[in-house]
């Protein structure tokens, strides 16, 4: 059955204005990302008119224009203004870790022996400090991921690197192991680098601003597990928007 059209613009009136302008995009977001698993559309598959789909999820025409903007961000749709909404292909290309381009430090250290590093000590660090996060801090981050969809939104992938770095220092910081700590910034250059690099696909740039908020959902309900488990999902995608397969992680 479908709700009324602005049915979720109208039930989330009551809350603030800066809230609004958030949840409601995010919801049509989910929204149309279930539709497309549930009804198996494939490559190529035309989505229903944007009139259509607001009157199905009962948005504004904004609001859905809004989330279909960061789907298309993602490369999981096409717009085709005047024809329609396309399923997009989705990247399947990989490439060597020695072959990474524009990682500079392959002398040294390959960028697929940095994402596996970050791996195995980042996942651990985002357990420990689901049980010690305090609001202050819970507040900070939060911040970080609205200022880094904006930087995304305007691609401003600089910048958003740089809140990307901020957004795990933090949460390393608050871990207190100081081993661990030591070890991922002790070249700060390196681990500054590793997170610039999955900017190079531009087309899934948002995909990291989605991950950022799984991991800080976890921490904010103070659950060790999941917030281990979000950060590895998360660090195995960046490694994958530059090529980069991990092998033997269980997942």
């Amino acid at each position: 059955m479908h709700t009324t059209a602005n049915h979720l613009d109208v039930v989330l009136a009551q809350s603030p204005m800066q809230s609004i302008n958030r949840a409601v995009p995010e919801q049509a977001f989910a929204s149309i990302r279930q539709l497309i698993e549930d009804d198996a559309y494939q490559p190529g598959d035309a989505l229903p008119s944007q009139r259509e789909l607001a009157e199905r999820f009962g948005i504004s025409r904004a609001s859905l224009r809004e989330a279909l903007s960061s789907l298309s961000a993602l490369g999981l749709v096409r717009i085709q203004p005047g024809k329609g909404v396309f399923i997009q292909e989705p990247p399947t290309s990989t490439v060597k870790a020695e072959q990474v381009p524009g990682w500079p430090f392959n002398t040294q250290v390959s960028a697929a022996d940095t994402f596996q590093l970050r791996y195995a000590l980042e996942g651990f660090a985002a357990n420990l400090a689901a049980l010690v996060l305090n609001s202050d801090a819970l507040d900070t981050l939060n911040d970080n991921v609205e200022s880094m969809r904006l930087e995304l939104r305007a691609q401003a992938f600089d910048a958003a690197a740089q809140l990307d770095f901020d957004f795990h220092r933090l949460i390393l910081e608050s871990a207190g192991n100081q081993a661990i700590l030591g070890i991922l910034t002790s070249r700060s250059d390196i681990y500054l680098e590793s997170q610039k690099l999955p900017f190079i696909r531009p087309e899934r740039a948002m995909e990291t601003w989605q991950e950022h908020r799984r991991i800080l959902r976890a921490l904010s309900r103070h659950a060790p597990a999941a917030a281990q488990k979000a950060m590895h999902a998360h660090i195995r995608a960046a490694a994958s928007r530059t090529g980069i397969s991990f092998a033997g992680t269980g997942y």
